[in-house]
């Protein structure tokens, strides 16, 4: 029976990690009679191709092949393609390794979805991983997802899509061998998985710098190299938004993202060469929506590469890879980078090259909060990225249905700010009246104004909601308010009239009898914030549709703790229950009083023996 995955392994001096690799592949628990391991040892010269034969002798489903050095892995992986048996191809790397659930995940997607490639999430160590992917998704599209810019080999390929299109890996290269074989492949696959909720794949950065990615290139041919991709993608897409988007890929990965260390490692001569060899890319394929969509670093450098700004791009390169930037200009409205040579006359760099309007964000974080009387007290930190924080402004919006009320925040230049919400005032002057309030961040620089729902505090002190407490409103009296954070995103919100997580919703309490038969009630609860002075109290008694009020003495601590005392005399018969009345401004609630059992406390008044005598001789008179 054929393997369900072959597993192809390219190996050159990577001893050390051998056993680590090829352990992760027995590990599978996908089980080893699905699997097939071609290993494929490119020229070793550190015993790794001893290593593998040994290894190979001790199990029925690995094969090694030795072959001369061939300067990459592309002639390895190719050679390890014409031998597979498998449904599904798996190429891992033999410095890296996989989780041992890895291959069962991926053929299980690709099998219930019938995929053509699956990626496994990544793990980076000791370097990126090329794409973080948080979402498992059965069906992904190339352009409005990250899996295109995850171009690299390790992911699960059915092996009859390479075979139908003859898809093979570009031999004797060093760097980017897989880029030409993934384009392809992922341009003609019927449907593309991902799944991100485990870790898939782990990718090794080795701290002896021997990473493919890491070592010299003649960057001059690798541009002329890239060429030959961008032409498969535009005989395979048209022109246009879809076209632009994989452009855009290739333009960060291929073209632009050797013009910093190592642009900056060759001489003169050796910039003009690689500028000149960009530039023939550049003029080809660029258009709008590719500038447009560029971050600024490297839209200036195509502006610099096209128009034969060498110097400038240089300055520009170091001032780049040196993080030397301050902060960003602001010119009304817009956002522009502090590269070198900003409207500097002579160059004539155009501003939309610099332009990072769209990229400002609210960065935010709130730190606290904490009630202090009628005042909500908000600390935390607030600004816009690119922009220095000092001379910014900082408030809070509540909003409820169609009202919107503005609380300006005290703001420091390091970022932070420290907003006193008073709820007696927070209305243009005025009392906040009830409802459920949104809070949204407002930070504001010039003319530039962006605003966000107010976080949760990332504390773990704020994991549950403060209790909601009785506050003063002033003139309006007191009134319940409270926090909460909202289920689906933990947005913090203000509660003001108690509608949504109420106080007080029960009391404890106790019956007792005195010498001399009189009935005293107790009942105890805790509301924050009560006002012992604008604050009642009342013990109440109820029975169906009958409620009497007793005279209630009450005490109150600085706490908020409640303790009400009342005698229970001239009750008439009948079973009462007990309730506690709490009345402060528009905060009314009658909340029942338990036993500590839980139960209902309750006072059963008999029917006294005079009365019952007489009772029941009426009843003796009328039975006549």
């Amino acid at each position: 029976m054929d393997p369900v995955v072959t597993v192809i392994v390219p190996v050159h001096n990577t001893l050390r990690y051998l056993e680590r690799c090829f352990g992760s592949v027995e590990a599978q628990t996908i089980g080893q009679r699905k699997l097939e391991v071609i290993a494929v040892d490119d020229g070793s010269s550190d015993g790794s191709g001893d290593w593998l034969d040994a290894w190979a002798r001790e199990r029925d489903n690995v094969q090694v092949i030795h072959q001369e050095p061939s300067g990459g892995a592309g002639k390895p992986r190719n050679v390890g393609i014409e031998r597979a048996r498998g449904s599904y191809l798996f190429f891992l790397d033999s410095d890296d390794y996989l989780g041992a659930d890895a291959l069962q995940r991926l053929v299980a997607m690709a099998d219930r979805e019938q995929s053509d490639v699956v990626y496994g999430r990544i793990v980076g160590l000791d370097r990126d991983a090329p794409v973080d992917f948080r979402t498992t998704a059965p069906d992904v599209s190339l352009y409005d997802s990250p899996v295109y810019w995850a171009l690299a080999a390790y992911k699960l390929w059915r092996r009859s899509l390479i075979e139908e299109h003859r898809l093979r890996f570009v031999e004797h290269r060093l760097l980017g061998e897989d880029v030409p074989f993934a384009v392809p492949a992922l341009l003609h696959a019927k449907k593309i998985s991902v799944v991100a909720d485990y870790d898939c794949y782990y990718l090794e950065g080795r701290g002896d710098g021997t990473n493919a990615s890491r070592q010299d290139v003649d960057w001059v041919d690798q541009l002329e190299y890239v060429a030959g991709t961008l032409r498969t993608v535009a005989e395979l897409v048209p022109a246009g938004r879809e076209r632009d988007k994989l452009m855009e890929r290739h333009f960060h990965g291929e073209i632009l993202g050797m013009f910093n260390e190592p642009y900056l490692a060759r001489d003169e001569a050796g910039r003009k060469d690689m500028a000149a060899a960009a530039k023939v890319l550049l003029d080809e394929w660029t258009t709008e929506p590719i500038m447009a969509a560029l971050p600024p670093r490297l839209r200036l450098r195509v502006h610099c590469l096209r128009h034969g700004l060498v110097d400038e791009l240089t300055e520009i390169v170091r001032a780049d890879t040196g993080r030397t930037l301050g902060p960003a200009h602001q010119d009304g409205e817009r956002v522009y980078a502090a590269y070198p040579y900003f409207r500097d006359a002579e160059r004539a760099i155009p501003d939309s090259a610099y332009d990072i309007t769209s990229r400002v964000r609210l960065v935010q974080r709130v730190d606290s909060y904490a009630w202090d009387g009628p005042v909500l007290r908000v600390e935390g930190s607030a600004r816009l990225s690119e922009l220095d924080p000092a001379g910014r402004t900082v408030g809070v919006l509540l909003r409820r249905q169609g009202y919107t009320y503005w609380v300006p925040a005290d703001t420091a230049d390091d970022g932070t700010y420290t907003l006193r919400l008073d709820i007696g005032r927070a209305a243009d002057g005025e009392p906040l009246p009830d409802g459920i309030w949104s809070m949204r961040i407002v930070v504001t620089s010039g003319e530039l104004s962006k605003e966000a729902w107010l976080a949760r505090p990332s504390d773990r002190l704020y994991d549950v909601s403060p209790e909601p407490r009785i506050i003063d409103r002033g003139n309006t009296g007191p009134c319940a308010a409270g926090l909460f954070h909202s289920a689906a995103h933990q947005h913090l919100n203000l509660d003001i009239g108690d509608t949504r997580r109420l106080l007080a919703t029960t009391a404890r309490g106790t019956l007792t009898r005195t010498r001399l038969g009189r009935v005293e009630a107790t009942a105890r609860t805790t509301v924050p914030g009560w006002p012992a002075e604008r604050g009642e109290t009342r013990l109440l008694l109820v029975s169906g549709h009958t409620t009497l009020t007793a005279p209630t003495a009450t005490e109150v601590d600085t706490n908020g703790r409640i303790a009400a005392r009342a005698t229970a005399d001239g009750v008439t018969p009948g079973t009462w229950e007990l309730q506690l009345r709490l009345h402060a401004g528009t905060f009314t609630r009658d909340v029942p009083v338990i036993e500590p059992s839980g139960e209902p406390l309750r006072l059963t008044v008999p029917v006294p023996l005079v009365r019952q005598v007489r009772r029941k001789a009426a009843r003796l008179v009328r039975g006549r």
